[in-house]
């Protein structure tokens, strides 16, 4: 084989069945994908990638697991899903080109690599941003779903066998929902919300229109914006610009019985600030797939509040996740192999 023939070698670092390995290999045959699954942790269930916690190397494994790593053109997943062996692994090979990161938000776990910048100009960092777009839009359609209908009092009734005088809900078709943040994940809210009959506004820099969306709002309009808003939907990743980006001033702004969810990062919202919102009836509803600290605390109000649904970080979860992202590995290989630009790249100044 000559040198212009030799496969790029594509190092998995992380839990990933056979069968997708060899998929990866055939939508992309200039790959050789290398894997050993006795050098990696078992999964658990769907999308596991940190695999099973008492899995551990005997040290003559461990030295197998570095040198594989360390033979790699590029990696599918961050080495045991750790910004440490990320940053050992960049150190000791200097022939490494591209670094996919199994979760959508995997730009923080590069940011706490620490890595140089000659590091960071020399390796592009791509994410799974985008592929969980339609299971994270469903869950933030059932939210609003759920604010609109007001699910806890319906459920509330329920269980003390209470048949109420009846009442109006809320119609989609005659709100106005703000999504925070018009990526792909905002993208597909967008288009799912469009698609019920309501009026879409979205957040952008770019000002980029996008389908689904009537108005297009500047950041620094969005504390105007909330107050006429019905809805809010959050997608946006975890930065220091997004930290508490709906906070006190945004809340204070917003239109009274606001329905909120938030599928982006926990950071995005203040829950110190979401609760007397809660409380005063700013917010009358607030469905929750992230939150600041993971696993919530036991002790957090968010548990027991009545106008708030806890999902446990589970909304993106989907059998078809493992696949979804060899697929996009494969497709990212293309475009790195064709010199095309590639998707979802990690901005390794902001970390997104």
């Amino acid at each position: 084989m000559t040198e212009s023939e030799k496969k790029v070698r594509a190092v998995v670092a992380v839990p990933l069945a056979e069968e997708l390995c060899g998929l990866i290999e055939e939508l992309e045959p200039r790959l050789e994908v290398v894997h050993d699954a006795a050098l990696v942790p078992p999964m658990r269930g769907p999308a596991d990638w940190s695999g099973d916690p008492e899995f551990s190397r005997t040290p003559e494994q461990q030295r197998a697991f570095d040198d594989l790593v360390d033979s790699a053109d590029v990696l599918f997943g961050i080495p045991d899903v750790d910004p440490q062996a990320l940053a050992r692994t960049v150190s000791a090979n200097p022939g490494l080109r591209w670094v996919m990161t199994t979760a959508a938000g995997g730009g923080s776990t590069v940011k706490a690599a620490g890595l140089d910048r000659a590091d960071l100009d020399r390796i592009v960092f791509t994410t799974s941003a985008g592929v969980h777009g339609g299971t994270l839009a469903e869950f933030a359609l059932f939210a609003v779903l759920a604010g609109a209908k007001d699910l806890p009092r319906l459920l509330d009734d329920q269980r003390k066998r209470t048949w109420p005088d009846r009442w109006e809900m809320r119609q989609v078709d005659e709100m106005t929902v703000l999504v925070v943040g018009i990526g792909g994940i905002g993208a597909e809210c967008a288009r799912r919300f469009h698609a019920l009959g309501a009026r879409v506004w979205g957040t952008s820099r770019s000002g980029r229109a996008v389908e689904g969306v009537d108005r297009l709002i500047a950041p620094d309009e969005l504390v105007d914006a909330v107050g006429e808003v019905d809805a809010i939907v959050v997608t946006l990743p975890g930065t220091e610009q997004t930290r508490h980006l709906i906070g006190e001033e945004v809340l204070r702004a917003v239109k009274p019985g606001v329905i909120l969810t938030n599928v982006g990062r926990g950071s995005v919202v203040d829950e110190t600030a979401l609760l007397a919102a809660l409380d005063d009836g700013r917010v009358g509803f607030a469905g929750l797939d992230v939150f600041e600290q993971e696993p919530l605390p036991a002790d957090s109000p968010l548990w027991t509040h009545p106008r708030v649904l806890v999902s446990p970080h589970t909304a993106a979860l989907s059998s078809k996740e493992e696949e979804r992202i060899a697929r996009r590995f494969a497709e990212n290989a293309t475009r790195l192999l064709d010199g095309r630009e590639l998707r979802a790249v990690v901005d390794t100044v902001e970390f997104y």
